[in-house]
């Protein structure tokens, strides 16, 4: 998959092509229907399916920290993109420039005269441009002006509720793995690099695999049952995710304490699947009393894995 950093980087090779447009964040079953129509579509006119992302995200551009939590990093994205079969993704710096930009100059500048876009797919409630005055009749008329096709794909439905990156964050955010589960297609996951942290989990006889979540708001909030994949081999573990209050942190972080695994893991890529919440972060009296829920903690999801 050929990844194009910026519009300063399309180059007129890139002319001509299949292209949807959105955040794709979780790269869900809607998301998976829009590519699989795409690809499908690229085959038809024989050009690369193309996809066009954004970073920041336009909610993280315009509402900063107050986002909504990503559902998918960049690259977790890009990498589920590939699988599916995308040829191309264009990411686009969302930046003070691109957001003013009006939507006639964004169809006119990018969609025709740099990329020669034959055929675009977008979701049933796509919006662009300043002030988000973009829709998806704007596009049929500047599609019936420039000479390509565009399609809109109703959003996908299941056990009656609208699959989206907000219901998914809504599921994980209650608590409820399995529908998000369901509607990602996959286990939701979090990857990244194991740093080094303030080490109190080994003081407290329970060392921990520790993951930033940087400025990202997590959609998860406490301590829940894990799996661990590492170098492709999976463990059992529990993990926290949140802010240390019992240590006055500040910073989201994700800590996972991996059962029957005694290896360095700094510097190593892992990924933590959330199985089942067990509990709601809080902030403990002392130390001991941290030291006796963990405890409990690692019992409650040894017996969910049926590891006792």
């Amino acid at each position: 998959m050929e990844l194009i950093r910026g519009i300063h980087n399309i180059r007129p090779k890139h002319r001509g092509c299949v292209l949807t447009i959105g955040n794709f964040d979780g790269v869900h079953l809607g998301h998976q229907a829009v590519i699989k129509g795409l690809i499908k579509d690229a085959k038809e006119h024989q050009l690369p399916s193309t996809v066009m992302i954004f970073e920041p995200q336009p909610q993280e551009y315009f509402r900063k920290g107050d986002a909504p939590a990503r559902l998918t990093r960049l690259r977790d994205k890009l990498a589920l993109l590939e699988k599916l079969g995308v040829e191309r993704v264009i990411c686009i710096k969302f930046n003070e420039t691109f957001a003013n930009q009006s939507a006639d100059e964004f169809v006119q500048r990018i969609l025709v005269e740099k990329l020669g876009i034959v055929a675009l797919t977008v979701g049933d409630d796509f919006r662009f441009g300043k002030g988000r005055a973009g829709n998806y009749e704007m596009l049929q008329t500047n599609g019936a002006r420039y000479d390509f096709k565009v399609k809109s794909t109703a959003s996908l439905r299941q056990k009656d509720c609208r699959v989206s990156s907000t219901a998914i964050r809504n599921a994980l955010n209650q608590g409820d793995i399995e529908i998000a589960n369901d509607m990602l297609s996959r286990p939701y996951s979090v990857t990244g690099k194991v740093v080094h942290g303030w080490k109190k989990g080994r003081e407290l006889g329970f060392p921990t695999a520790n993951i930033p979540l940087k400025r990202q708001v997590s959609p998860l909030s406490g301590v829940y049952c894990v799996k661990v994949t590492v170098a492709d081999k999976s463990y059992y573990g529990v993990a926290n995710i949140g802010i240390k209050p019992t240590f006055n942190g500040k910073r989201t972080l994700l800590e996972a304490h991996l059962f029957d695994f005694n290896c360095d893991l700094y510097g190593q890529v892992i990924e933590v699947a959330p199985m089942r919440k067990l509990r709601d972060e809080k902030k403990f009296d002392s130390f001991s009393e941290l030291t006796t829920q963990i405890s409990c903690d690692v019992e409650a999801a040894k017996a969910y894995f049926d590891l006792i």
